[in-house]
Parts: structure tokens; sequence; C-alpha cells
């Protein structure tokens, strides 16, 4: 474990025993009672006593494994319904999330008379703002969103009392961490009951933890002790051809900072490159074929950090130690069992999590199953990803690119721009045109998301910088009310 993590682990108090069903606080029954839950769900019965004490804590949990009503329940012990002020603050990655969440808060609080609201981008802003004039106790919304509204002065969170990251992990992938940075000047001194749960806890949550968070509690589901979580195995059943389609939708979904894609010969290695690269993605290839001066060129990005994707047989990549690396892709499994072991081994270093993808066809399963067995790994089998998922995804990820752009722009910038309104609208509403408008989103997608980032372990920080350059550029009117450096106490 990394030495930021013992140190906030070694400073947490004494960890609480879980609750049941029947200790709950008799609000908190009577909700359960209407949604019709029969018992609590493990990261219920383990988180609830953390957020009904008010600790901060990070809880290693997964989507649908009711950890919604783990961060809802206890507010009905915490807001008061009479306050009309926004006194929640959930965040989510996306839409569907935020629509999910506040559905479920909608039957857990609402009969308590705490009135909760959905803001997130790619619609309009009347709805939400006179949502939140009316006076919203629970707000669920994107980051990016969010702070547009807080910008707008639409709300304040001047009162608040819970924040909630949902699926930091994802947030953090789909680049929100500059919005979050930026959100956490309109927190109010006062001390906040934090909660952030995510999938795994890789070093750069754990780093935006402790921006947000005072000695925040790490609470993992797998294990009876606080700890962080290790490499998560997931295979992927590519049914005939076109396993080089799937891995690039893969590798959008999960959008890595940095990443090692292996292959079993240095004909794949350099075909998946070359896939790579037409793709827009910052790759290159590591096979016995290079040159030395080739070899040496390539090593040398991947020992700055600069290189965001590499491509290696196993006999190429033996030896090198990239840091922070998140994802290991296998575009085909090893024919030799131990590999699996040290491929998927360099990620998940020193206490930190990673996950190793296995795209296989139907004979390479086998081949997959017998490593799984002869380890012991539980690997998780997942379904395709459809056109439609990623479609999805990447249209959230830039939907908060631009926002967060726009939000840059000062007065005299808005006002050059409205001498293209009536063409950017003419392109919108002539169907034969949409292609000049998907070739701009596409190349600015591209531009911000696939570009090579320098060095992965900062692939976030990075970007912040650039935002922070503009922070002060903002329309006349508008302070900075705190520093984005300042920590939660």
């Amino acid at each position: 474990m990394n030495n930021s993590t013992d140190s906030t682990s070694s400073q947490s108090p004494a960890p609480l025993a879980d609750i049941t069903l029947a200790e709950l606080p008799q609000p908190l029954q009577d909700a359960v009672a209407k949604a019709g839950w029969k018992t609590l769900m493990p990261v219920q019965a383990r988180a609830i006593p953390y957020v009904l004490a008010g600790g901060n804590i990070m809880v290693q949990a997964r989507t649908g494994s009711g950890k919604t009503g783990a961060f809802l329940l206890p507010m009905l012990e915490w807001l008061d319904p009479k306050q009309n002020y926004c006194q929640a603050l959930i965040l989510v990655p996306t839409r569907e999330l935020a629509q999910q969440v506040s559905r479920e808060a909608e039957t857990l609080l609402g009969a308590s008379g705490l009135r909760t609201i959905t803001v997130y981008g790619g619609v309009g802003y009347k709805g939400q703002v006179d949502a939140l004039k009316q006076g919203a106790h629970v707000v669920v919304g994107t980051p990016g969103r969010v702070l547009d509204h807080l910008l707008k002065r639409t709300f304040t969170l001047d009162r608040l009392k819970i924040l909630v990251f949902d699926e930091a992990d994802r947030m953090l992938s789909m680049g929100f961490y500059p919005d979050m940075v930026q959100l956490q000047r309109y927190l109010p001194n006062h001390r906040l009951n934090t909660c952030m749960f995510s999938a795994t806890f890789p070093e750069h949550i754990i780093r935006t933890a402790q921006q947000f968070m005072h000695e925040p509690q790490l609470i993992s589901l797998s294990k009876d002790h606080v700890h962080v979580t290790e490499t998560e195995h997931i295979v992927y059943e590519v049914p005939g051809v076109g396993k080089e389609r799937v891995l690039v939708k893969l590798i959008e979904l999960e959008n890595p900072a940095s990443a090692i894609i292996f292959c079993n010969t240095k004909v794949n290695v350099h075909f998946i490159n070359v896939v790579l690269q037409r793709f827009g993605y910052d790759s290159d290839e590591l096979s016995a074929d290079l040159s030395q001066g080739e070899r040496e060129r390539v090593l040398e990005r991947v020992r700055k950090g600069t290189l965001r994707f590499l491509v290696a047989t196993d006999v190429a990549a033996r030896g090198l130690d990239i840091p922070n690396l998140s994802h290991v892709f296998q575009y085909e499994p090893p024919e030799d069992m131990e590999a699996y072991i040290h491929r998927a081994g360099r990620t998940g270093r020193a206490g930190a999590s990673g996950v190793a993808i296995t795209v296989v066809n139907g004979l390479e399963k086998y081949m997959l199953e017998r490593i799984a067995k002869q380890f012991s790994i539980n690997i998780e089998k997942r379904s395709l990803p459809t056109d439609e998922d990623v479609e999805t995804v990447v249209g959230e990820r830039l939907t908060a690119l631009l926002e967060a752009r726009l939000r840059d722009r000062d007065k005299l910038q808005t006002e050059r721009s409205q001498r293209l309104l009536p063409l950017a609208r003419s392109l919108a509403e002539n169907e034969d045109e949409l292609s000049i408008i998907t070739m701009l989103l596409d190349d600015y997608y591209q531009q911000m998301l696939h570009a090579p980032v320098a060095p992965p372990v900062d692939s976030e920080a990075t970007r912040v910088v650039r935002s922070s350059d503009n922070e002060n550029r903002r329309p006349q009117g508008q302070t900075q009310r705190r520093s984005s450096s300042r920590r939660r106490r």
C-alpha cells in the first residue's frame, strides 16, 4: 500500500460495526419498508454507520451493489425538509445515473418532504433553474452542469451538509476532474459529511479524495478490513472476427490514462498499433522486429511517461516498469499460462488497483478458463459493448468538455462567436449538413482525449492546469470565492 494510503488509514478511527435493518433509526426503517426492501445489502450495512456518524469515507462498491441506498438513507437523519436550500449534493458521471439516483431518492426521501432535482448537460437550463429556485434539498447532477449553475448563482452550497461522489472512477475517466476542482471553490468552510463511492481505488482516485476530504477512511466489501482493491480481471468473448474493433470500443469506454496492449505475435503487435493510430490514439509498438534505435525511442517515451498506449509482445515488454499503469489489455490470452500473471501484474501495483481486460474468441476462451483455474483467478465475463453504449459515453464525455470550454470563454470571445450563430442554426437544421458538425465534434474530441499526455499519472491534473490558466478570465462581475487548492477540513 502506498504511503499516502497508509497515512490515511493509520489516522482513521476504529472500524464501525455493520448495522442491521432492525438497528436503523425508525425513519430509515419506514423508508426501507416503503421501498419494499427485506434486508440491507452488504454495502449498506457496512457504510450507513459511517455516514450516520458524519465520517469521511471512500467505499469500494460496484454498480448494482446497493450503494445508492447507503448514502441516501442517512439523509433522513441529516437533512431538514423545512429548510428550502441545497443540503446534499450528489455528483455522478452520467445523466442516466443522475436520473436513476433521483428516482431512488424520491422513493426513499419523498415521504419526508425532502425534494430532489437532477441537473445534467446536453439539455436546456430553464427547467433546472426553475426547480433550483423553488428550493431543492438534494441536488443530483454531473459536475460540469452543477458548476454551471453555481457560476450562474442559481443555487449555492453555503449550507451544504452532505457531499457524495458516486462512481468516482467513471467521473475521472470521463474528464470531470477539472470541473470537480473548480467546484471545490464553492464548498462551504464548515466540515462536510463526504462520501466517495468507486469500483476501484487507483492512485488518482485516492489523491482526488484527499483534496475533498480530511483523513478519509477506506472501506472495502471484499474483506473484513480496510484496504485498496487489487487487480480486476475481465473477459469479453467475441464471436467470429472483429476483435480489433471490440478492443477499440473497450479503450474508448475505459479511457485509461495509460495502458499496455499485449499480443502474442509481432504481426499482431504491428496490426493493433496501426489500428489504434488510425483511430487517433497515441500508441506505439515494441516487438523483436524493431531496430535498437527504434526500440530506444519507444522506451524513452515509456520512461518519460509521454506514451499513452504501448502495444507489445511478452518478450518485448519484459522488464518494463510503467508507473501507475491503470489498465492491461490482452488482445489474446498468452500461450504460456504464467505469462498471464506477469501481464496482469503490471497494473495494480504498490497496493493500488488495476484492470486486466482480455478479449477472446471461442477457442481462446478455453485457454483463459484453464489459466483462471490454474491460478484461482476470478475472471468476470461481461457482455460486449454496443455501438449505442459507446455513443452514449462519448456523447456525455464530449458534452462535458464542450460545456467546460464554454465556461472558459470571456465576454469578448462570447460576443465574437455570435456572428456564427446563424450558421450554426442552419447547419443543425439541415440534415445534409450534419456531417460538418459531426466532423468538428469528432476532431475536438480526438484532440482533447486522444492526444499524448505527459505524464500519464498526472493526466487529469494536466487538464486542470489548462483549465486553471483560464480561471481568471471570467466575465466581469464574477469573482473567485475560494482557492481551488484549499482542502476540506
